[in-house]
């Protein structure tokens, strides 16, 4: 199959799809995040990936009348201790929930690349026992840095386990209809010599710096759909006082189903939502 035979080829249309929790977001990712493949999210700190992954857990919950899966959520995170107060007030702004939401998301932390290799085969039983629909890997840059040196072999290594991982998710994915959505940092693009490019990453730009997804091209190819997260700061003059403004904004750079499209969106208290 070719690449741009993946065009021809989109999601099935009964293939269900998680809510974002907003209909401008859900319009941009053709009615949410897919079941069945590996969504990732990238940005850099601060942008608001992490915070959309919270309102994911929350949405999992829903019925599928409002955009969920009725079902548990799992979330491995590995940069930093779970965001308990935040997700609890994302809770407190969520109608339609079931009583007591957040004892339906399971919560471990990762430690390492053999660490995730250790959970991975643990789900074939977890995710049917405890009926887990969403699983969210937040993030999956941070458990390759530092592992491997920049040498050839080390490289290749990396490599085969970046598709040894990313077989075993879209293996879950396709036997119990999950939706995978991991998350992914950002690094700055050096001159003009990225020569492989994927999704137009060079054209990628957050805070006024030229970036794109870490982990490179290999990693690239074990994802189903991408989408970019960035800001910017915009000067904003009141008499004699400058201030600037953050906009935010995403961006879907490469999916099988979906065109090339972006749009703003804010973070508020109640949560993450479109700017309309």
């Amino acid at each position: 199959m070719k690449p741009e035979d993946l065009l021809r080829h989109p999601l099935p249309a009964q293939t269900p799809k998680l809510t974002l929790g907003c209909p401008l977001l859900d319009h941009l990712l053709g009615g949410g995040v897919p079941c069945e493949s590996i969504t990732e999210i990238v940005a850099e700190s601060g942008t608001g990936k992490t915070q959309l992954s919270l309102q994911l857990l929350l949405a999992a919950q829903l019925p599928p009348s409002h955009g969920g899966l009725s079902a548990a959520s799992l979330y491995l995170h590995s940069e930093f201790p779970f965001p308990y107060r935040r997700l609890l007030q994302l809770s407190i702004h969520r109608p339609h929930l079931p009583q007591n939401p957040l004892d339906r998301i399971f919560v471990e932390p990762l430690h390492s690349v053999d660490h995730l290799l250790d959970v991975l085969p643990r789900l074939d039983f977890l995710v049917p026992k405890l009926n887990i629909k969403l699983l969210v890997i937040d993030s999956i840059a941070a458990l390759f840095r530092g592992e491997f040196e920049n040498t050839p072999v080390e490289l290749k290594r990396r490599s085969g386990i970046f598709f040894k991982v990313s077989s075993k998710l879209k293996l879950l994915a396709r036997k119990f209809g999950l939706a995978i959505v991991l998350t992914n940092q950002v690094v700055d693009v050096m001159g003009g010599s990225d020569g492989l490019r994927i999704g137009n990453s060079a054209s990628l730009c957050s805070s006024g710096r030229r970036v794109c997804a870490a982990l490179g091209l290999s990693w690239a190819n074990c994802v189903n759909t991408r989408l970019f997260m960035w800001r910017t700061a915009e000067r904003e003059e009141e008499g004699d006082s400058h201030n600037f403004q953050t906009r935010r904004f995403v961006r879907v750079v490469f999916a099988p189903h979906l065109p090339d499209s972006s749009c703003e969106f804010v973070i508020r208290r109640e949560g993450v939502s479109g700017a309309s």
